[in-house]
């Protein structure tokens, strides 16, 4: 791994093994982009790489030069202003009105290692020889604005992290308008763009559109970053598929409002640029006072969309995740919100605890409905103290009772939230966002407190710290309910008013930071209404996240693989809940339910008092199962098989990484009749190693399961005369495990 510059051809090559990412200072002094994508070669020059030609109605730069217009050159971070008609990274506004900037280079920096984001989470190392960072230094000459580019290349990921950093050392105040915090020029549009989209119990689809002129884009401005769209898109050549083929991957590590883009001119390039959402956004900056962006991770493969999804795994779970919990198996956990909701005491929740424990759970979760006067949505968000009528010993007295049966604790939290009818509210009516002089809407009966405020976030973290300072508390799931609408902070003036979106995320970022460090063996759970706010910027701070309130089985087979695309399996809260599903009312088998759970942090979402003796004794066995082999799922090599978007059938697996070991999931949705017979192609086994596979008879060669495939037929494949014995019919599902023979 190495990043080259070539101080006669005015060139930087950043490459490892896998990956080489090109650019070049142009004559007018700003960056010109030349490649990314496979590992090339170095060399003295690229400079053949750029293309050079008059075009009509072009705008150029130097007198007597027709063939010189920023408008036909693939740039690395273009401006407003140079000629350039397509969407810039950055619009900055001077004092007399004027967006015109022209950013030149001045120098730069390489070293080894990664620097940190002020206030912001990004990847990181551990050893500086883990990566090599390059910083480009420009400087706009008239306004005194001054930017650093920040690129990082690890050593055993095919990924690049880039963030851009804006610094005011002019005497006039500025505004920026629009500071993206990457910018991609490719030389053609022959891609399919790949996006995450969906909503409340339906996120994370897998949608797949051919590139055209103009501009496609997914964004969110609701505050977070949304059940809608993920912060992430991809671009694949149409005949990539999960195993082979290139495909280049966006991922921000971000929270809030936020816009990823691919524009395509008529002369075919396409222009790659991803960031906050400037829609939202404007930021003063004043002499001496700087903006940084937050980081977006760009991953190339040549290896289809497993090789792309595994570089983010393996990037975001070893190194954006962090603390005690990172490397460490998930506890198996029961929370109780689908079995009682707000109707619980503590007789109740100590009767779950004692059946759930008899089965081999490891944690107890109480969610909503514990503090101050909580008896349905609409009061005591804010209040965080234990209502003594549910609990008379408080938090502290059922933890304690939980943690003598031989379980650990944990606690629900909404702390961004507060509603009307709460003590919270009622002392500090000016702490939710909101012009006081207009409506306000509500979501959920609540309303968003205000976090671009210190005092508000102090005052969040105090009443926190004292309920987990003095319980035994191992885990926290921190949920929020609502978008955010009529965003107006009362706590600054109006020229601040844009900075409000991002600086209520960097106060979600500021107390997950304070508490992460008062409390760091609590295993954190993020949830925003479910997977509202599934994206890189929490996995910083909260190693998992809960995927979707939608628990049915069949609908997380969609939910988990699309999910999978970008998180680790690691990453992803699935948990067994009751039937009917509470949210689709579908009914599908115990072992189904598991089947899917198992590919995440798995838990139950019931009441195990319900259960028939014959359920209990299914669930022991489905928990020893997961107690043998979580490791495998959760830290093994991920891959994709059959996509459920695709048919009705779904099939993924993990590997070891030593290639001993392995599970295949596979998953029927719909019941057919006198059907063809099925096998699925595995990936990721050693060709020449010979494997033990459970649910057939003898032993197989891995080159006949990566090559002819592992057949996964079953009674619907001909007349099926079997009887029902729920081993037949809708909502089907198998494990297979692989065991490698010396």
């Amino acid at each position: 791994m190495a990043i080259c510059f070539r101080e006669t051809a005015k060139e930087f090559h950043l490459y490892n093994e896998k990956i080489s990412y090109i650019l070049t200072v142009l004559e007018n002094g700003q960056l010109g982009h030349l490649y990314f994508g496979k590992r090339l070669k170095d060399r003295e020059s690229f400079a053949h790489m750029l293309n050079f030609r008059a075009r009509p109605m072009s705008v150029c730069a130097f007198e007597h030069n027709l063939d010189f217009s920023m408008e036909h050159i693939k740039q690395e971070y273009p401006v407003y202003g140079a000629g350039d008609m397509r969407y810039p990274a950055i619009e900055v506004q001077q004092e007399n009105g004027s967006r015109i900037s022209e950013f030149i280079y001045q120098g730069h920096r390489i070293y080894k290692g990664k620097p940190e984001l002020e206030g912001l989470p990004a990847t990181y190392v551990e050893q500086d020889d883990e990566a090599d960072t390059l910083e480009l230094y420009l400087k706009d000459q008239l306004t005194g604005t001054e930017m650093i580019l920040f690129y990082t290349i690890f050593v055993n990921v095919p990924a690049i992290a880039r963030s851009a950093k804006i610094m005011q050392t002019g005497e006039e105040e500025i505004v920026l308008n629009r500071v993206m915090s990457v910018s991609v020029d490719f030389p053609d549009k022959e891609f399919e763009m790949i996006e995450l989209t969906g909503a409340w119990s339906r996120e994370r689809a897998v949608k797949i559109r051919k590139l055209e002129h103009g501009t496609q884009s997914v964004y969110s401005m609701r505050g977070c970053s949304s059940h809608h769209y993920n912060p992430f898109l991809a671009l694949k050549r149409r005949e990539t598929t999960e195993g082979n083929g290139e495909v280049y991957g966006f991922s921000l590590v971000y929270s809030g409002n936020f816009l990823a883009q691919a524009d395509v001119d008529t002369y075919d390039t396409t222009r790659i640029t991803m960031g906050i959402h400037p829609d939202t956004f404007s930021w003063t900056l004043k002499k001496g006072e700087s903006f940084q962006t937050p980081e977006a991770v760009l991953v190339y493969s040549d290896q289809g969309l497993n090789g792309m999804s595994q570089a983010y795994h393996t990037l975001y779970r070893s190194r954006l995740a962090k603390g005690y919990w990172r490397d460490k198996e998930r506890p198996i956990l029961i929370n109780n919100w689908e079995a009682t909701y707000f109707d619980f005491d503590e007789e109740k929740i100590l009767s779950i605890v004692k059946t759930a424990k008899s089965l081999g759970v490891e944690l107890f979760v109480l969610d909503d409905g514990w503090f101050g006067e909580r008896n349905d949505d609409t009061r005591s968000l804010g209040d965080w103290y234990p209502n003594l009528e549910k609990l008379p010993d408080g938090i502290t007295g059922i933890a304690k009772r939980v943690e003598a049966e031989g379980m650990k604790f944990g606690l629900w939290f909404e702390p961004e939230m507060v509603n009307k009818n709460s003590h919270l509210y009622r002392e500090h009516p000016d702490w939710i966002l909101g012009d006081k002089g207009r409506r306000l809407s509500h979501g959920r009966n609540q309303y968003v407190l205000d976090f671009s405020r210190d005092e508000v976030v102090n005052a969040i973290f105090g009443q926190m710290y004292k309920v987990l300072s003095e319980a035994p508390i191992s885990y926290v799931k921190w949920d929020m309910n609502r978008s955010m609408s009529e965003v107006y902070s009362t706590g600054v003036g109006s020229g601040d008013q844009g900075k409000v979106f991002h600086r209520y995320i960097l106060g979600v970022y500021r107390l997950y930071d304070m508490l992460t460090k008062a409390f760091p063996k609590i295993l954190f759970e993020s949830c925003a209404s479910g997977g509202g706010r599934f994206d890189p910027g929490l996995l910083y701070y909260a190693p998992q996240c809960w995927t979707s309130d939608d628990t049915d089985a069949v609908e997380r087979c969609k939910i988990q693989y699309g999910t999978s695309l970008v998180y680790p399996v690691s990453s992803m809260g699935s948990h067994v809940s009751a039937v009917p599903n509470h949210q689709l009312l579908r009914n599908s088998s115990l072992e189904m339910r598991a089947n899917v759970a198992y590919f995440g942090t798995f838990g139950y979402e019931l009441d195990p008092n319900r259960l028939t003796e014959e359920e209990k004794e299914e669930v022991k066995e489905q928990i020893g199962f997961m107690k043998k082999y979580r490791r495998l799922i959760q830290f093994g090599t991920f891959y994709r098989l059959v996509s459920p978007f695709e048919g009705n059938e779904m099939a993924w697996m993990v590997v070891s990484e030593d290639q001993r070991n392995a599970m295949v999931g596979y998953y029927r949705i719909l019941q057919t009749v006198n059907g063809p017979y099925r096998k699925i192609r595995l990936q990721g086994l050693d060709p020449d190693k010979i494997y033990h596979v459970s649910r057939i008879e003898g032993d197989l060669y891995g080159d006949e399961l990566l090559w002819y495939g592992l057949d996964v037929s079953d009674a619907s494949s001909g007349e099926n005369r079997e009887e029902y014995n729920g081993r037949n019919g809708d909502y089907q599902s198998k494990l297979f495990l692989l065991r490698s023979i010396e």
